[in-house]
């Protein structure tokens, strides 16, 4: 499993596939954290297209949880080579307490700054 910690290369520029006669195409899968606020109701979820899940989330295209919660403010993010890891690392981190979420995300966004700015 590959997961690599965005706070850390925040300013990197983000995989998308490559389409190229030397490159294999590499796929980048997110598993992210978003919340209405700091302290405030949390959503977990899973994309391969983070810029584009974010636009969602941010203008309430989607029906549902985030919608009708207004969670919309990215504050946590891992990056997975492959699908089923990102998949496996959300439904564990959907298992955990409030409490272990909420230090995950302030070991890395003390301040809870919404990581989403220049990803949209």
């Amino acid at each position: 499993m590959v997961c690599i910690s965005l706070f850390f290369i925040f300013s990197m520029s983000f995989p998308r596939r490559r389409e190229s006669r030397n490159f294999r195409n590499i796929m980048a899968y997110y598993m992210y954290i978003l919340c209405s606020g700091k302290n405030g109701t949390l959503y977990i979820g899973v994309t391969n297209d983070l810029s584009r899940r974010l636009y969602e989330h941010k203008n309430k295209i989607i029906e549902g949880f985030t919608k009708k919660y207004d969670v919309n403010k990215l504050v946590y993010m891992e990056l997975y080579e492959d699908a089923r890891d990102a998949i496996h690392r959300e439904k564990c981190i959907k298992k955990w307490n409030r409490t272990w979420k909420m230090r995950l995300i302030e070991k890395g966004n003390p301040h809870w700054k919404d990581l989403s700015e220049g990803l949209i």
